[in-house]
């Protein structure tokens, strides 16, 4: 199953970018084994500034036909590691040929592509930047790799 993360925003040079190649790589070498991957990144900037609703319109754009949805908004369930990683194997398992992550701008996500997500995920109840979001993100997806392939990287 190929994963996706289709973001607002472009990543410049920086931190996060690092981490996100870093943690990228690890997933791709993880995952491949265990039918996940590889992880790309599509990202959408509305440069007419219609907000929430014409980011949507281009995160729709930018989402594979019939991909599992998980849009990151801070009203959404928080769930351990184990449990994203549990998610990922029964999206994989039920023959999903996608999964993509769908994170916002910095007004967040469109209540109607929030709507459309079989899942909404918090990162919990204090707001991040879509940036760090990113990184977290790709982190946690890695991390979900190396709990399905019981590697030792996770420690609960």
């Amino acid at each position: 199953m190929r994963v996706h993360v289709c973001a607002v925003g472009r990543l410049r040079k920086g931190p996060e970018r690092d981490l996100i190649e870093d943690y990228t790589a690890r997933f791709d070498r993880t995952g491949r084994g265990l039918g996940l991957g590889p992880l790309s990144f599509a990202e959408v900037e509305d440069r007419k500034g219609g907000g929430p609703a014409a980011e949507a319109a281009l995160l729709t754009r930018a989402l594979p036909q019939g991909a599992a949805i998980c849009a990151l908004d801070e009203r959404g369930r928080t769930l351990g590691s184990p449990d994203l990683a549990a998610l990922l194997a029964r999206w994989r398992d039920a023959g999903r040929g996608d999964a993509a992550f769908v994170i916002g701008g910095a007004d967040g996500l469109d209540p109607a592509l929030v709507s459309r997500a079989e899942m909404v995920l918090s990162f919990g109840p204090m707001v991040w930047p879509h940036m760090l979001a990113r990184t977290m993100l790709s982190e946690q997806l890695y991390r979900a790799a190396t709990i399905l392939a019981g590697l030792p990287y996770h420690r609960a």
